[in-house]
């Protein structure tokens, strides 16, 4: 709870200051001052909406080490480590990758992959799931991790999220000036955004991001595909992989922070609904993966 928490106040820290920035330059006000201009409200939606998105990206890699205390292996000293470092390795080379970081964290068995280009990214793996799973099943999840890497998931994740967040506030501005024209149509000496504008801005907005979510939430749970699929690639076989789905059934795991939930082994099951899930029911992935068995 203290990671998501954390996680939801940094984005809307950023917003904030987004927001703030924009209304001191007038921008805001200037959009709807004189009437609404569809160009320059894009502009402002495009700014907002990519600029918390990029944001979120180029923070994440200090984000999972600072939000899950990991510890980056830079010499490993027990067996542990070296096999998970020797195995990373072995993995991003097979995925002609540059060498990520590699981590552990203690917690409840998951893991996750993280960073913003393939060349700064990061691998970390819980204590919970070295200890719960064999040598094997652990291989799998971190080739897994290693084809969240290959497939590029956290920028192309990045821009689903900027593409959506600015239709979401360019959307939520049109009805929120098309309310308040209503709302003031025989008002004349009145310029400038009114409260109906303001009010209904600020619904649209909570309305649209749900809406919005579901679309990042579907595209996620097609990543968990490609990647437990990239995962057998690597790994020559699929069956690695499902046992180790098969496994993380019988296990009790911890949801990872919100920005890094979509790229881990083990994710939420939404929190209203399946729509809002970032991850497939592991009986789909387990299936999917031997349909498309070689």
């Amino acid at each position: 709870m203290k990671r998501v928490i954390l996680f939801l106040l940094t984005n809307l820290a950023v917003m904030l200051v987004l927001g703030v920035v924009t209304s001191l330059l007038g921008i805001n006000k200037f959009l709807t001052a004189n009437g609404l201009n569809v160009s320059m409200l894009l502009v402002f939606a495009a700014v907002i909406g990519f600029g918390g998105a990029f944001i979120s990206l180029l923070m994440s890699k200090s984000m999972a080490k600072w939000s899950t205390g990991a510890q980056i292996i830079e010499h490993p000293s027990t067996s542990t480590e070296v096999w998970l470092f020797d195995t990373v390795a072995k993995l991003a080379k097979r995925a002609e990758l540059p060498m990520p970081e590699v981590a552990i964290y203690d917690g409840e068995p998951n893991a996750f992959a993280t960073g913003a280009t393939k060349n700064r990214s990061l691998v970390a793996v819980s204590t919970g799931l070295l200890q719960s799973m064999t040598r094997e099943e652990a291989e799998a999840v971190l080739a897994h991790e290693v084809a969240h890497i290959a497939n590029g998931d956290m920028v192309t994740l990045t821009l689903i999220q900027g593409v959506v967040n600015t239709f979401v506030v360019f959307l939520s501005r049109v009805v929120g000036y098309v309310v308040d024209g209503f709302l003031r149509r025989n008002d004349e000496e009145s310029s400038g955004p009114g409260i109906g504008y303001m009010v209904t801005s600020m619904v649209c907005e909570i309305v649209f991001g749900l809406l919005a979510s579901i679309i990042v939430a579907w595209f996620s749970r097609q990543r968990e595909f490609r990647a437990d699929a990239g995962a057998a690639g690597l790994l020559g076989t699929a069956l690695p992989m499902q046992n180790a789905l098969r496994r993380l059934g019988k296990l009790h795991t911890e949801p990872l922070p919100q920005n890094m939930a979509a790229s881990g082994i083990a994710g939420g099951k939404g929190d209203f609904m399946t729509l809002f899930a970032t991850h497939p029911p592991l009986e789909e992935r387990i299936t999917a993966l031997a349909l498309n068995r070689n």
